[in-house]
């Protein structure tokens, strides 16, 4: 039985949801969630939303089969509840039921030189 490579805790703290851009962009901005679950179990996850001027969004359940990957738009309603993260700072941290490894993508088209990057959260069990 594999138990999956990760971390079953990540903490991502520099969100930032960029406004969306001129609709003549080939590209939308936004933000992913990416995790990646390579173990034999199915990984059950939580996902607390944390901002600079209010209580933290609590325990927002996702799941990610077993030897896939996920991808979760952050731009859109998230998790069992469908919470839509406000544009803006904010922070996430997951907990996951079993080993996982999690990135969070952006891509801002804020400029003409628009930029996509990724980033890996700070894991641990």
């Amino acid at each position: 039985m594999n138990a999956g490579d990760g971390h079953k805790t990540w903490i991502f703290p520099d969100g930032d949801l960029p406004p969306e851009g001129a609709p003549d962009l080939p590209l939308e901005a936004h933000e992913s969630l990416i995790v990646l679950n390579t173990g034999d179990t199915d990984a059950d996850v939580e996902i607390d939303v944390y901002f600079e001027d209010r209580e933290p969004e609590a325990s927002l359940k996702v799941s990610v089969p077993a030897r896939r990957v996920k991808c979760f738009r952050l731009d859109t309603p998230l998790g069992d509840r469908t919470f839509k993260i406000p544009m803006g700072q904010y922070a996430l941290r997951l907990r996951s039921s079993v080993n996982v490894i999690a990135q969070i993508g952006r891509a801002d088209v804020r400029q003409p030189n628009l930029s996509y990057y990724t980033t890996m959260g700070f894991g641990s069990d």
